[in-house]
C-alpha cells in the first residue's frame, strides 16, 4: 500500500508537469504514447486502490453524473464589462482621461492583449486546489460550471510552485481555437450531426453542457487575464507582473501580451495585431488595454459597470447588404422604446442576422431608415447587429418615414420623451408587461425591498403563471400557491412568504428606489425622502418643487413627475400601502444632529465585519457623503484590509484615516 501511494504521487506530479508543458507552454517533452502510458498506469493503480483517488488527480477531470441544472455562484468581486472604442480618437481620449485623473504629465504604461471572442469565467483556487468555477453571468452572479471547467486540459486542477494566495480567484476566457473548431465540425459532419457556425458559439455551448462528458469531447482552451477575490499572500504591484505570477502557478496566459507606453504604443499594438488577426490560431474581435500599475488602477476606480483603467479597442466589423421588412418598437426593462429593423435574413460575421437595432428615435431619423430600404448591416464589435446606412438610390417609391408611437405598443400607456433626451419611455412602469419581470426583480432586490428568495426564476414563473401582475400582488401570495411552482417545496414557499411579509417594514428611501422610477437611484431616493418627508408630499409636488431637491435636475424631476402622473402607477403604490407596506417617519432636511452631517468619506480595502454597501448606508443615514477619490475636501478615509494607494494620498493631504472601530465610534 505504501508503495502504491508513493507511485500514485509520482505519477500525478509527472502527468501534471507534462500537462503544463503541453497545454500551457506548448512545449511537450514526451511523445503522446508515453503520456498515455503514464495515465493508464495511474488509472490502474487508482482502480486497485480507490481510497487513493483524490479530486486533484488527472483522472478526475471528468467526474460526476450529468447535472439537471446549473447552480448559482456569487462573485465576491463583480466581473465588470469593458467600455468599447472603435476609433483612434477614442483611444486618445481614453489615455487623456487616465493621465488627467492620475494627475501625471508623462506617459502611462499599459498592458496590451488580444480580446478573445470567448466566454469569461472565474476559477477559485483554495490552498492551490480548484474548488469552484463560474461563468460571468450578469457580473454579480454566474452559473456554477466547475465540473465542465475541470475537463479543460489547460485548466490546472492544482496550482504549481509556491507563493500563491490561500484563496485565488483567477479570471480567464474560455475559447475554441480555429483548428480545434474545424476538426470538431468535421467529426460532427462525418457522424451526420449538427455542426456549429463559429468557435464562440461552439465554446459557449460546450461550457454550458449539463453532461461534463460531452464538454470533455470539445476542444476547449483558456487564457487567464487577471484576478478577482484574493485572501492571503502578497501580489505584485503591476498587472504585467501579476500575469507572470499566474503563469508561474500554471495558469496559461496569452503569448501575444505586450507592454506599451502612451497612445503611440497602443495604436501601434492595435495595428500590429490587426494585421496578424487572420493568422492567429484563435478568433479575436479587438485588443484590450489596461493600465499596468495596480496602484494606478485603484486610483482610477470604476464608473457604472466598467473600470476607468481599461478599454477594449474593437476591430472594424463585417458588413453586408439586406432589405428592411418592417420597423417595430420594442419596450425594454426600463420602459425605453427602441426601434428595431426586421430584416431579410443575411449572413454577417459568422451568424445569420434577421433583426438590427436602430438605437433610438433620433438615430432612426438621422439614418432615415424606412420599410423597403436596402441597408448596410454590420455586427458592431462583431456582436450586436446594427444598420450602418441606407442605400438611398435603391429606395422604393412612396416609402413613409416611421414615427414615434404616442402610446406603448405593449400596455397602451402614454409614451413620453423628455426634452434633451434621445430615449422615449413608456410611463406604465409598474403595470407594463414588457417591464413587469424586471421591475419585480428590482423591487425585490437587496438594496430595495430585500425579499430574500425571490430570484429571477421564481419571478419568471410567477409572471408566466399569471399569479403576479404588479408588485402589490406579491403580498397576496400564499405558501400553498407558491408550493405549486416548479422546484418550490413547502418549506421554500413558507420561507418566501415570510420574507415577503418581513419586507413590509421598510424605509421611504428604499420604497422609492424599489418603485423603479426612471433615473432615481439610491442617493436620489434618499434625497427625495429627506426633502419631502412623506410620500404624499412627493406625489403632490410640482415639477419645480421636485427640482428644489439637491442634485435633482430637470430630467430626473420630469421622470418622477411623469411616474406619479401615470394613474396605474399610483394605483399600484396605493395597493402596496393597502397591503401594509410601511416605514417610519423621515426627518426632512439634513440635521446637524446627525453624527456624520456634512462629512465626506472615502472607503478603501476590506472591512472586518461591514460590507462596503453597509458602510455606505451607515454614512448616508448618518448625514454623510461617500465619494470615490481622496481630495482636500475629504474628511475621513475608512480603511480596511489590503487598502489601496488612497491611504498614501490621504496622509499626503493630511486627511484622517480611520478603521472600522473608529468609524463605529463616530456613528455612535
Amino acid at each position: 500500500m505504501a508503495g502504491a501511494r508513493e507511485r500514485v504521487k509520482v505519477l500525478r506530479e509527472e502527468i501534471a508537469r507534462h500537462d503544463f508543458r503541453y497545454y500551457v507552454q506548448d512545449d511537450p517533452e514526451v511523445p503522446d504514447a508515453e503520456y498515455d502510458r503514464l495515465v493508464q498506469e495511474l488509472k490502474a493503480l487508482e482502480a486497485a486502490h480507490p481510497e487513493l483517488v483524490s479530486s486533484d488527480s488527472p483522472t478526475q477531470r471528468v467526474s460526476g453524473a450529468p447535472a439537471r441544472e446549473f447552480g448559482s455562484v456569487e462573485h465576491r468581486v463583480p466581473m465588470l464589462s469593458l467600455d468599447n472604442a472603435f476609433a483612434d480618437e477614442d483611444i486618445v481620449n481614453f489615455d487623456r482621461r487616465v493621465r488627467e485623473r492620475l494627475e501625471i504629465e508623462g506617459s502611462v504604461a499599459y498592458n496590451c492583449e488580444p480580446k478573445l471572442d470567448g466566454l469569461a469565467v472565474a476559477l477559485r483556487y483554495e490552498d492551490g486546489e480548484l474548488r469552484v468555477g463560474a461563468t460571468r453571468g450578469d457580473g454579480l452572479k454566474g452559473e456554477d460550471v466547475t465540473v465542465n471547467l475541470r475537463t479543460i486540459k489547460s485548466v490546472p486542477l492544482k496550482l504549481r510552485g509556491r507563493g500563491y494566495p490561500r484563496v485565488l480567484e483567477a479570471r480567464g476566457e474560455v475559447f475554441m481555437a480555429v483548428r480545434g473548431f474545424e476538426r470538431m465540425n468535421a467529426e460532427l459532419e462525418a457522424r451526420g450531426e449538427k455542426t456549429f457556425v463559429n468557435p464562440r458559439n461552439a465554446a459557449a455551448g460546450a461550457l454550458r453542457q449539463l453532461d461534463p462528458r460531452i464538454t470533455a469531447t470539445r476542444p476547449l482552451e483558456i487564457f487567464f487575464y487577471g484576478i478577482g477575490a484574493v485572501d492571503g499572500g502578497t501580489l505584485p504591484g503591476r498587472h504585467s507582473e501579476l500575469l507572470a505570477a499566474l503563469r508561474g502557478w500554471g495558469l496559461r496566459t496569452c503569448p501575444e501580451i505586450e507592454l506599451q507606453e502612451g497612445v503611440v504604443g497602443l495604436l501601434g499594438y492595435y495595428r500590429q495585431i490587426g494585421a496578424r488577426r487572420a493568422s492567429l490560431p484563435y478568433q479575436i474581435d479587438g485588443v484590450v488595454y489596461k493600465v499596468d500599475s495596480l496602484a494606478q488602477q485603484r486610483d482610477l476606480g470604476f464608473v457604472a459597470r466598467a473600470p476607468r483603467w481599461a478599454i477594449a479597442h474593437k476591430f472594424p466589423a463585417e458588413e453586408e447588404l439586406t432589405t428592411v421588412r418592417d420597423i417595430e418598437w420594442q419596450v425594454g426593462r426600463t420602459g425605453a422604446l427602441t426601434p428595431v429593423a426586421r430584416l431579410e435574413p443575411v449572413f454577417v460575421g459568422g451568424v445569420t442576422v434577421s433583426n438590427a437595432t436602430l438605437h433610438n428615435v433620433d438615430e432612426l431619423h438621422r439614418k432615415d431608415v424606412r420599410v423597403g430600404d436596402t441597408v448596410i448591416i454590420r455586427r458592431a464589435g462583431d456582436v450586436i447587429p446594427e444598420v450602418v446606412r441606407v442605400i438611398e438610390e435603391r429606395r422604393p417609391p412612396n416609402t413613409i418615414a416611421p414615427t414615434l408611437p404616442s402610446h406603448c405598443p405593449v400596455c397602451g400607456s402614454d409614451v413620453r420623451r423628455v426634452e434633451g433626451e434621445s430615449v422615449a419611455r413608456c410611463t406604465g412602469g409598474l403595470v407594463c408587461p414588457a417591464q413587469r419581470k424586471e421591475s419585480l426583480k428590482h423591487f425585490a432586490s437587496r438594496r430595495a425591498m430585500d425579499v430574500e428568495g425571490l430570484g429571477d426564476k421564481v419571478v419568471d414563473q410567477l409572471v408566466d403563471a399569471g399569479l403576479v401582475h404588479d408588485a402589490s400582488d406579491l403580498y397576496g401570495l400564499t405558501a400553498e400557491r407558491l408550493a405549486e411552482l416548479e422546484r418550490m417545496g413547502e418549506k421554500s414557499a413558507a420561507k418566501l412568504v415570510a420574507s415577503i411579509a418581513k419586507s413590509r417594514d421598510t424605509t421611504l428611501p428604499r420604497f422609492l428606489f424599489a418603485l423603479g422610477i426612471p433615473n432615481v437611484g439610491e442617493a436620489t431616493a434618499l434625497a427625495l425622502a429627506e426633502h419631502f418627508g412623506e410620500l404624499a408630499a412627493l406625489q403632490a409636488a410640482t415639477l419645480e418643487q421636485i427640482m428644489e431637491v439637491p442634485d435633482v435636475g430637470p430630467i430626473v424631476a420630469a421622470g418622477v413627475r411623469e411616474f406619479f402622473d401615470e394613474g396605474r402607477n399610483r394605483e399600484v403604490v396605493d395597493k402596496l400601502i393597502g397591503h401594509a407596506v410601511r416605514w417610519p417617519a423621515v426627518a426632512t432636511g439634513r440635521s446637524e444632529h446627525q453624527p456624520l452631517a456634512g462629512k465626506t468619506f472615502v472607503l478603501t480595502g476590506t472591512l472586518p465585519t461591514l460590507s462596503r454597501a453597509d458602510a455606505e448606508d451607515m454614512i448616508r443615514k448618518g448625514g454623510g457623503k461617500v465619494t470615490g477619490s481622496v481630495t482636500k475636501k475629504t474628511d475621513y478615509v475608512l480603511a480596511g484590509e489590503n487598502p489601496g494607494s488612497k491611504i498614501e494620498k490621504a496622509r499626503t493631504l493630511g486627511v484622517s484615516v480611520i478603521d472600522e472601530a473608529a468609524f463605529a465610534r463616530l456613528v455612535d
